[in-house]
């Protein structure tokens, strides 16, 4: 089966060679190229390099050398049918069918390059004759130069409803190719097809070869309806699968690791003039899944600009839900945001290049605009809009369809609303809502700093009295994430004082089980209306909210007798020391869990004995902490 050109070209702009080379071959990135062993040859020195710019593998070994079709072809064994049906299914195309039309389409949409390179040739001409002064005065006025209006093909449209149409007929055009290429406007009640762009400056949209398949024009008159056109539809351009400069801005942005997103023609334009030439816009829409996929592979990472008014936030919050079902590892998005009232051409000409420079360095990752898109939607200042909060947090998470992406994702804006909702800090370190006591209050003590033993654990330096020396904490005994999450709520409801000092600690600690943190919740909500509390009063406001029972479990177990300073008879200090020391190493335990994932990740994508041994060390520190 053949298949059409276009079809080709579209699926190898939308895969990355280096990706699939990558998961037979180990490659290393150097400059703008890829390196690794050849799959072709037994070998000890590299000489397989992978180019995503110019889409192709060489093998200097063997001599090999293809597109990412033939090394499926090669490696595989699959023939080229199934080579492209493999890669047009991770793509995301659908396989065209046979169709005896389709190599009369393919001709047709030729000869429209053919249209679109002779109407280029035409609105580059018009700009420097005559009818062109207006325009060259207004490029002049935005400070573009004659080398950048001719490395961008910037031209003109004469006001005059024929002036194209006659050059193409003189070219041997048909007027229904026009149409077809979206020069002309026709339809049933027109007499006669006429010029679509007039009195604009005119901006060339080539496809991913630098091959002119459309164009935007720039209305030179005020008071037209659209200040910016782009051609419509046609059948070699749909301006959601493509970008604005895609073709120039390619090199750049693999030499540099980045590319930049502005919003429009005149904003890459300045940049490029500016030097910084891996600047590309979308065609008056907002980014598409297309768009996303042809930025990553132009980068991990693509910085998106925005002005800093509502507007730009709106736009990027816009592109935050967008991204969210997209994600995967490594691939995201970073946000810039201009100083308000400015876009890129106004930063450039007040502050030059490097204030650009400074506002890209600047740019924030995904995740915090997602925190801002949705923490800046409200009021979160009771209990029944900070539940909301944390609904609308838990909805933005389940928008993201890779799971591991979406578990680090969970992790860390889980930690922020944590940290969000609990009580705002007051003077010296504690709650602000804290009520000192007439008769000195009761004085926190400073944050425990464990000392460690040989294996990097932590340890009780000296418990300060008999009764702690014979606890679990002490001794080593073992304790898991269960029993410390219950340790730590069952020594809060007998000892409420150290709210006082501690409650933005117990709001930013992770408690698994799902009743323990509801009851977690709760006593921080009542600490923050009624402290100072006792223990009679917590349980009667507890009781009032329906959670007695689960203190009463806690209490009636014996699993907890053996841990004395839990229990209501136990000394102040007692308590407080062994809270603090199972509060960090709870929390220490989490922070693990998440390293140990991370580790496994490591291991998997390189087989190093430097990843072996960080895991190794941090399954030895996980299970040490079960045994205090």
């Amino acid at each position: 089966m053949s298949f059409p050109k276009s079809f080709l070209e579209e699926l190898k702009n939308r895969t990355r060679v280096s990706d699939v080379v990558g998961r037979k071959v180990k490659l290393t990135r150097r400059g703008r190229e890829f390196v690794g062993l050849s799959p072709f040859n037994n070998e000890k020195t590299p000489s397989f390099t992978v180019n995503d710019d110019k889409q192709f593998y060489h093998c200097f070994s063997t001599g090999e050398h293809g597109d990412a079709i033939k090394f499926l072809e090669k490696t595989e064994n699959l023939s080229f049918l199934e080579a492209v049906e493999r890669l047009a299914g991770e793509a995301g195309m659908e396989m065209p069918r046979r169709d005896p039309q389709e190599a009369e389409r393919e001709q047709k949409r030729t000869g429209l390059i053919d249209v679109m390179s002779a109407a280029q040739d035409y609105f580059r001409e018009s700009l420097v004759r005559g009818k062109g002064a207006e325009a060259r005065a207004y490029l002049s006025r935005r400070g573009l130069s004659d080398a950048t209006i001719e490395n961008f093909g910037i031209g003109f449209a004469p006001d005059d409803r024929s002036g194209l149409k006659s050059y193409m007929m003189g070219q041997g055009f048909k007027i229904p190719q026009m149409v077809e290429g979206g020069l002309l406007i026709s339809g049933e009640d027109i007499r006669e097809p006429y010029d679509r762009f007039r009195n604009r400056v005119m901006f060339p949209i080539e496809d991913a070869r630098g091959r002119v398949i459309a164009f935007g024009g720039r209305a030179l008159d005020p008071n037209a309806k659209a200040k910016y056109m782009n051609s419509p539809e046609t059948p070699l351009f749909h301006k959601g699968r493509l970008l604005y400069n895609l073709a120039r801005a390619r090199k750049p942005s693999y030499d540099q690791g980045s590319v930049v997103v502005v919003e429009g023609y005149m904003d890459v334009v300045a940049l490029g003039q500016a030097g910084i030439a891996n600047a590309v816009a979308p065609l008056g829409t907002a980014l598409t899944e297309d768009q996303i996929g042809l930025l990553w592979r132009l980068a991990p990472e693509p910085v998106l600009c925005f002005d800093g008014d509502k507007a730009g936030l709106r736009a990027a919050y816009r592109a935050v839900e967008r991204v969210l079902p997209l994600l995967k590892p490594g691939h995201s998005l970073r946000f810039a945001l201009l100083p308000e009232g400015q876009d890129p051409d106004d930063l450039v000409k007040s502050g030059g290049v490097e204030a650009m420079e400074e506002v890209l360095q600047a740019a924030r990752p995904l995740s915090e605009i997602v925190w801002d898109k949705e923490v800046e939607a409200g009021s979160w200042d009771t209990p029944e809009r900070k539940a909301q909060l944390k609904s609308k947090i838990s909805a933005v998470i389940r928008e993201i369809s890779d799971p591991t992406v979406q578990d680090f994702y969970r992790d860390a804006l889980n930690e922020r609303l944590n940290k969000f909702l609990k009580p705002h800090q007051g003077a010296g370190g504690r709650t602000g809502w804290r009520n000192e006591r007439q008769n000195g209050g009761y004085q926190a003590k400073k944050p425990w700093n464990p000392r460690g033993n040989s294996k990097g654990i932590p340890t009780y330096q000296q418990p300060s009295t008999p009764q702690l020396k014979q606890s679990s904490l002490a001794r080593g005994g073992d304790l898991g994430a269960g029993r410390r999450e219950q340790l730590l709520i069952l020594t809060l409801l007998n000892h409420p004082v150290l709210l006082e000092a501690y409650c933005e600690d117990l709001a930013a600690v992770e408690i698994k089980d799902r009743m323990l943190d509801k009851i977690r919740n709760e006593i921080i909500d009542i600490a923050a209306v009624h402290a100072p509390l006792d223990r009679e009063a917590l349980r009667g406001h507890l009781d009032k909210r329906g959670l007695s029972d689960i203190a009463h479990r806690l209490e009636s177990g014996t699993a907890l007798r053996s841990e004395t300073f839990a229990w209501a008879d136990a000394d102040e200090q007692e308590a407080e020391e062994a809270w603090l020391h199972l509060l960090q190493w709870h929390q220490r335990a989490a922070d693990l869990q998440m390293e140990l994932k991370a580790a496994e990740r490591a291991l998997a994508e390189e087989m190093t004995d430097e990843n072996l041994t960080r895991l190794k060390a941090l399954h030895a520190e996980l299970g040490g902490l079960s045994k205090l």
